[in-house]
């Protein structure tokens, strides 16, 4: 007769940490040079998916039991507190692996079949020249920064939302010097545009990336103000609350 205490936390697998394992695994197949190559591309961005997933269902519910003060242990005998700590560990770890694979194995090998996704550094003036008059045609009209300042406090972010943080200095049209402001990438548009050909001298298959093309021109929103830095970053919230992750 078996007489194993099933109590035995070492029996047990943390359900939050074996999901970041699963994604792992996920993001393996991006790496076997035997998958075809979009579909090592399609593997990464599933395992991406997966990753948000992840914060907006588990790693929130997490956050909600730290923040009640919980200290009831799992099955495996973790608790809320240390599962966040490890699954932060480990979900920093992914993240940065999916970035490495992305611009150090899938761009270059898409490159070789003509696939490019040129850099902001790398355009030519007739690129730039063409992208500049999409910012002016399709990207600026649906653009709106909003300022930061102490009547102005953070807004409210949509989820998984692509964001650019500007810091400015000088004074706006109306004497104002908030020095910070945020800017949304627009949902409404593609966030990668293909260059056409026969107007900017690209490849067939020559692409950029909405962000490149915001971050390029976003001065252009701050009239007599100068943009000092310019960063990026994406909002994720918790999928019932919606608080951010």
């Amino acid at each position: 007769m078996d007489t194993t205490d099933l109590k035995q936390p070492e029996l047990y697998i943390n359900r939050e940490l074996s999901l970041l394992e699963f994604n792992a695994r996920v993001l393996e197949q991006a790496k076997l040079e035997t998958v075809p190559l979009l579909e090592r591309l399609r593997y990464l961005c599933i395992s991406s998916t997966n990753m948000d997933e992840f914060f907006e269902v588990r790693v929130a519910g997490l956050m909600q039991k730290v923040k009640l003060g919980s200290t009831q242990a799992g099955p495996d005998n973790m608790s809320a507190q240390e599962t966040l700590r490890l699954a932060r560990i480990r979900a920093s770890e992914l993240v940065e692996e999916q970035y490495r694979v992305l611009n150090e194995v899938i761009f270059p090998k898409l490159a070789e079949q003509g696939i490019n996704f040129v850099k902001r550094d790398d355009w030519s003036e007739a690129q730039e020249k063409w992208l500049r008059e999409y910012y002016e045609q399709e990207l600026q009209p649906i653009l709106s920064p909003m300022g930061l300042d102490p009547a102005h406090p953070f807004p409210r972010m949509l989820n998984k939302s692509l964001n650019f943080i500007v810091s400015l200095s000088g004074k706006d049209a109306f004497g104002r010097s908030s020095g910070l402001a945020i800017v949304q990438a627009p949902r409404a548009l593609p966030r990668v545009i293909q260059l056409p050909a026969e107007e900017t001298g690209s490849g067939p298959n020559d692409f950029v990336f909405l962000s490149s093309v915001l971050h390029a021109f976003v001065a252009e929103l701050f009239h007599g103000m100068k943009v000092k830095e310019c960063y990026q970053f994406r909002v994720t919230r918790n999928r019932d609350r919606k608080s951010v992750v």
